[in-house]
């Protein structure tokens, strides 16, 4: 939070929502306060959109957490109710119903470079709704049915497919095989009434009905970009090369020009774009 200030929100002062699952103290909220002349609401997150739900066989789903354990996946025995919130409900919060446009902040990231120009304002006057920084592959151990759940989905429910998708990020041959590809969404851009639209509410209940966040470990990253991907347009999909992000180990460092001008502190040969395992080639091939 510090570092978005300093380097972003400092000059816009747009208000930051923070959510969990149990309430924050007293001392929390007033270290998060000192931090920023920007608004700051708290929120608590509703057990039922959090917790797992009493009609999931939780034997079933024991077996799935062991299963990953088994296959030293990483947050192989947990995570899943981050990654149900974040593909279904975080929209939804209170809180969060007077915006359209948000920015998705995860702890233990870093921020490189000055971000001068409005993101929001960019996306929204060039027609975008979802912006990314890195991408790349998903474990495919954690998603065995997605797939098959998603394609079964497109054949019950084909005018939600828009048009002009990009089905070739997803895919190398047409839709029958899914190649991995996502969007790292621990950071986000991107506007929320996409996910409160018809389309992806229904993708969401479909997908919810079928018990694979916690059967399997649907993450909430590969449910997005399987969404952004086939329920919009491909040119409503902005990669921001200029904003310089790091999750570990990965890290996206601008480039040239881009670099200079957020005076990044980055190492610009420190970075994941076109790395072995990274997805952008897929991205920047759609036309």
């Amino acid at each position: 939070m510090e570092q978005m200030e300093a380097k972003f929100n400092r000059k816009f002062k747009y208000p930051w929502v923070l959510l969990n699952e149990a309430e924050f103290t007293a001392d929390f909220k007033r270290r998060v306060r000192v931090l920023t002349d920007a608004p700051v609401s708290f929120g608590l997150i509703p057990s039922d959109h959090w917790f797992q739900p009493d009609w999931i066989d939780e034997n079933r789903a024991r077996e799935g957490r062991d299963r990953l354990v088994r296959q030293n996946i990483i947050y192989g025995g947990d995570y899943r109710n981050m990654c149900r919130f974040n593909s279904g409900f975080f929209y939804r919060h209170e809180l969060l119903q007077p915006y359209k446009w948000y920015w998705r902040v995860e702890p233990d990231v870093r921020y490189f470079c000055d971000v001068d120009r409005d993101p929001f304002l960019f996306m929204e006057d060039n027609n975008k709704l979802y912006g990314f920084t890195i991408s790349m592959p998903e474990w495919e151990p954690t998603i065995p049915t997605l797939w098959s759940s998603v394609k079964e989905f497109l054949a019950q429910n084909p005018q939600y497919l828009h048009p002009d998708n990009s089905m070739d990020f997803l895919s190398d041959n047409a839709g029958d095989t899914f190649n991995l590809c996502h969007f790292w969404s621990n950071f986000e851009i991107a506007d929320m009434d996409f996910w409160r639209s018809e389309a992806y509410t229904k993708f969401f209940d479909f997908l919810e009905e079928k018990g694979g966040f916690y059967y399997e470990r649907w993450g909430d990253a590969p449910i997005h970009s399987i969404a952004v991907s086939l329920f919009a347009s491909k040119n409503q999909i902005h990669f921001f090369k200029d904003i310089g992000y790091r999750h570990s180990p990965f890290q996206h460092c601008p480039q040239g020009k881009d670099w200079r001008a957020g005076h990044c502190s980055c190492d610009p040969n420190d970075n994941f774009d076109f790395a072995q395992n990274s997805c952008l080639r897929h991205f920047m091939r759609l036309d």
